[in-house]
């Protein structure tokens, strides 16, 4: 595979098409300007009180089909199934709040705790801006996401913290949930404000990664990268799916708490009296949960 299957512009521009052929009206898709149609208010312009609230949803289902499709084939080589809309009261994802997509054992909506080796909270959208010519039914592209006034993706603060707050809803449900990876699926960077906060939410073990799945998306600076990689840019499939196979195949256990440095000590050398690491480490979990 190669960076096409990666979004990109002209998967951007597909989905425009598509929903124009199929089910959605220009006014519906695009703000309106006199009689051009763009993605996006472009900067400097005012946007005389229009709001595109009904394209929102059309996204969110149709990102979290296109990720599910890229994913599929690093599920099936791990043995696993690639779920759209995943429940599992157990760990706190209801019908209401279900998992994007999970890596699962079965090929199942409603999932015990114990078959989930994955989750995946999906936060794509469009990102950069089109002009929509509407007499040839075409697309032009005007400019990257730096060009127009929206913040796509998890550069909007609500997306990042909807995301955070539903993985830690995750983290707190029980112990069921301790054993299950949480990665957040993007196609923007993140701003610098959240740049130290994504690094302490993977090395806390909260989250184990915000990734950026729209490798091309500007030929200027954006934060790429973090120096825990708490965030990264995704550059090849290849390169997602070396991440996604290593979190899957670590047995990870996440662990919280608060206690005070000599009941920590105690915990500890009680651990230690195990016979080697794995159960060390067992141990160790055990007694710093009860």
């Amino acid at each position: 595979m190669n960076n096409l299957d990666l979004w990109n512009i002209e998967t951007e521009k597909k989905f425009f098409i598509e929903a124009l052929k199929n089910f959605s009206t220009p006014e519906q898709l695009f703000y309106k300007f006199g009689e051009e149609y763009f993605a996006y208010i472009k900067k400097g312009q005012q946007n005389n009180g229009q709001t595109l609230q009904s394209r929102n949803s059309l996204i969110g289902q149709i990102t979290e089909k296109w990720s599910k499709d890229l994913l599929v084939p690093i599920a099936n080589e791990l043995e696993l199934h690639a779920v759209n809309s995943v429940v599992c009261e157990e760990i706190g994802l209801t019908r209401q709040s279900d998992a994007d997509i999970a890596f699962c054992t079965t090929n199942s909506k409603y999932q015990k705790a114990e078959n989930i080796k994955l989750i995946f909270e999906v936060k794509m959208s469009i990102v950069s801006n089109y002009k929509y010519l509407n007499e040839t039914k075409s697309l032009e592209y005007i400019g990257d996401y730096k060009t127009h006034k929206g913040n796509p993706s998890i550069l909007r603060s609500d997306s990042m913290l909807k995301a955070i707050g539903k993985s830690i809803n995750i983290r707190v449900s029980g112990i069921d949930s301790t054993k299950i990876p949480i990665i957040i699926l993007g196609n923007s960077p993140i701003t610098d404000s959240y740049k130290k906060k994504v690094d302490f939410l993977k090395t806390s073990g909260v989250i184990q990664g915000f990734l950026s799945l729209f490798p091309n998306l500007t030929t200027s600076n954006f934060v790429s990268q973090t120096p825990e990689k708490g965030f990264q840019t995704i550059s090849t499939y290849t390169q997602l799916k070396t991440i996604l196979f290593e979190i899957v195949k670590s047995d990870m256990n996440y662990f919280s708490s608060m206690i005070s440095k000599p009941k920590l000590g105690q915990i500890i050398s009680i651990a230690n009296n195990e016979a080697t690491n794995i159960k060390k480490a067992e141990k160790f979990l055990e007694l710093i949960r009860t």
